[in-house]
């Protein structure tokens, strides 16, 4: 199994300066957990290390500052995402997505039309605690802004970064990997996950040739922008697995399935029938990756959760804090990132091992555990400093979907391994079958 963190990221002088300015060591975090990937693919390629570049890899981390639709640059976030202020101290929202902004108003008694100054106004006679609870009962997302929690990250430490488990006994599935710059042609990929740290872990297998096919719910379309920028290289297609013709189609893609990611709560996916150990009762050597924002101890599965909220109930936006006392944050989604390149790396080591012995095997990491992880990496009193440097050599450009899209290149470099991505296709726009 692939530790890509604790051998030395810990130590931060033992990476190259990857430019993602911070008090915590999110340039050394960003270096190792693109560097297990690049030496996981490379392991299947039978290919040589090559070296990798510290500004594509701050490129690749802040992706959603360089994507470009016909010259526009969209922002990545909603009005009802952010900070705000509340009577005894913070909150940190997340409203990206519609169903979430209305869960907010709602909670906050609020028409459906309220902006983000009345949204103000409310949380900031309110108590932090009793803000974040009322919201997240409604189903939105809210957190209160902590200070971090020592003996927790200590805890969490006692764990991998990305959890290892045999699911069962199955006969090992014997493989001719692909070319070097597609080791992983043949591979067929479920992709149930969103946002960023699911797709990214999903666009690296499909830039190493994996036949990636993401499903996305009808009733919860995914903000475009966000797909274009995490969607390189893979079909997307859409279907309801609540409804008996839709789920007959994805039981018939899942029989000939080589691995499954899953980047929605646990409860939902265990009301569809998607826990792991299920699937491979029912699929004997299929791989199951899996992620949350929490971990997956009953206490925490089932929360809702993003980076940005992550960050602030963990102690990062305290530590990036600014001199006027509001709240910060790091320099990139950095661990919704480092999630995907850590998971996309253990996949293809327990794909090069389910070939070789056999088995079921589930992976499993959370942005939490990566941000426990982060916590105890050294960390400096003030941010980085970072040379300037120019970011056009490491994006890309395609026609899609009627426009011209940039995006950031890929990160993960190894010899004679690919250096640009396939463009994105629109969202749903796929027929829901293998190539």
């Amino acid at each position: 199994m692939i530790d890509p963190v604790e051998s030395d990221a810990r130590d931060a002088a033992t990476t190259p300066p990857v430019p993602l300015p911070s008090r915590l060591a999110v340039g050394a975090l960003a270096w190792q957990s693109v560097s297990a990937a690049s030496r996981a693919a490379a392991q299947l390629a039978s290919a040589e290390p090559a070296s990798l570049d510290p500004a594509r890899i701050a490129v690749a981390y802040s992706s959603e500052r360089h994507i470009l639709l016909d010259g526009e640059s969209p922002s990545p976030w909603a009005p009802l995402s952010g900070f705000f202020r509340t009577s005894d101290g913070w909150v940190r929202t997340h409203g990206n997505y519609p169903h979430h902004a209305d869960a907010l108003r709602m909670a906050l008694a609020l028409p459906r039309d309220a902006d983000r100054d009345a949204v103000a106004r409310t949380l900031a006679a309110m108590p932090a605690g009793v803000a974040a609870e009322a919201i997240s009962a409604r189903g939105g997302i809210c957190v209160s802004v902590m200070h971090e929690n020592a003996d927790a990250d200590a805890l969490l430490a006692e764990r991998p970064v990305v959890r290892v488990d045999r699911l069962g006994s199955s006969p090992a599935r014997p493989r001719t990997w692909g070319p070097t710059a597609a080791p992983l042609h043949g591979i067929r990929v479920l992709d149930l996950t969103r946002v960023i740290a699911g797709p990214v872990a999903t666009r690296t297998l499909a830039l190493l040739g994996a036949d990636v096919l993401r499903i996305d719910p009808r009733r919860h379309p995914e903000l475009p922008m966000q797909h274009a920028d995490t969607g390189h290289g893979k079909r997307s297609t859409v279907l309801d697995l609540r409804e008996p013709d839709d789920r007959e189609v994805f039981d018939r893609l899942l029989v000939d399935a080589d691995v499954i990611v899953l980047g929605y709560r646990p409860a939902g996916l265990a009301h569809l029938g998607l826990e792991p150990a299920e699937l491979a009762s029912r699929h004997p050597g299929i791989i199951v990756a899996r992620l949350s924002a929490w971990g997956f101890d009953a206490s925490s599965a089932d929360r809702r959760g993003f980076d940005s909220i992550v960050q602030a109930a963990s102690g990062i936006a305290w530590i990036e804090s600014r001199e006027d006392g509001i709240p910060g944050a790091l320099p990139a989604q950095a661990l919704d990132h480092s999630a995907g390149y850590l998971l996309a790396a253990e996949i293809m080591s327990l794909l090069e091992r389910q070939s070789l012995e056999g088995g079921s095997w589930l992976a499993e990491t959370s942005l939490r555990r990566v941000a426990a992880e982060l916590l105890r990496m050294p960390r400096t009193a003030e941010p980085s400093a970072a040379e300037p440097f120019d970011p056009a050599p490491h994006l890309q450009t395609f026609a899609f979907d009627g426009g011209i899209l940039t995006t950031a290149g890929p990160a993960i470099a190894y010899e004679g391994g690919p250096d640009a991505f396939a463009p994105p296709r629109p969202w749903g726009a796929d027929t829901p079958a293998w190539l």
